[in-house]
């Protein structure tokens, strides 16, 4: 059981290895993974670039920012505790400034407690991990990470529903043609409901629905990922008009959102 007066952690769990020569990309995706135990970066760094990633390591927030405002990378992977601050302070910067907005983002965390992780996927984060865990199952959570923030270059699909668009191929919400803020998680969660407009979906069938998802993070998060959603699309988040809740049941996007729809 984790908690403030454990050993420390190591991330990896006994017996993990680098997995067998070699993953080729045919374009190098540049990862930052910050976490102040030079153990697990070092062993996860190996790891990764054995899968055909670049990485760089930072072990602090300072550090982390230096890298961060060099530019370049695919995908960022943060741990949630630092010697010089909180993970999550750096995942608010992130998703504060447009530069990053969209960059991919897992939380590595030992906290045991949900509502950290829960802050942490509120602030926009993408998913997290807790520690400790299989160097494969970050590799696949990493993976799923960056196919979801790709476009889909044969997906032509835009909902409209009044004032809101939602753009599927270009993955950008737009209300009255406004970009709206939403991490790649809260999109495809939009999209899911988008496209089933005016059925009630349950819990259970939004996350069949969001394939190549780990289930874990959404699990008892849709909520989370829902009020974002609302905080973004709805002109009053309390007295929602586009993303329903019907009790007892799940979800229900609204067919008639405006008065113009």
């Amino acid at each position: 059981m984790l908690g403030a007066s454990a050993p420390r952690i190591i991330g990896l769990r006994p017996g993990a290895s680098a997995p067998g020569r070699f993953l080729v990309c045919a374009t190098v995706t540049r990862l930052l993974l910050i976490d102040d135990d030079a153990r697990l970066t070092a062993m996860v760094g190996d790891y990764l670039r054995a899968s055909g990633f670049e990485v760089d390591t930072a072990g602090s927030l300072a550090a982390g920012r230096e890298r961060l405002a060099m530019g370049g990378y695919d995908a960022l992977v943060l741990d949630l505790m630092l010697p010089d601050g909180d993970g999550l302070d750096l995942t608010r910067e992130v998703r504060s400034d447009a530069r990053w907005r969209k960059l991919p983002l897992l939380m590595l965390t030992a906290r045991g407690e949900p509502m950290d992780r829960i802050v942490g996927l509120e602030l926009g984060a993408d998913d997290y991990l807790p520690k400790p865990f299989e160097p494969r199952e970050l590799l696949a959570r990493v993976k799923a990470l960056l196919r979801r923030a790709q476009p889909d270059p044969v997906a032509d699909e835009v909902l409209r529903f009044g004032r809101l668009e939602i753009d599927v191929g270009g993955r950008v919400a737009r209300l009255d043609g406004v970009p709206c803020d939403l991490t790649s998680h809260q999109f495809d969660l939009l999209v899911v409901l988008a496209r089933s407009a005016g059925r009630v979906l349950s819990r259970d069938q939004i996350m069949d629905s969001l394939k190549g998802h780990p289930l874990e993070a959404f699990d008892r998060s849709i909520d989370v990922h829902i009020s974002r959603i609302r905080a973004v699309i709805e002109e009053d988040p309390k007295t929602p008009r586009r993303v329903l809740t019907v009790r007892g049941a799940g979800y229900l996007f609204a067919r008639k959102q405006d008065a113009d729809s």
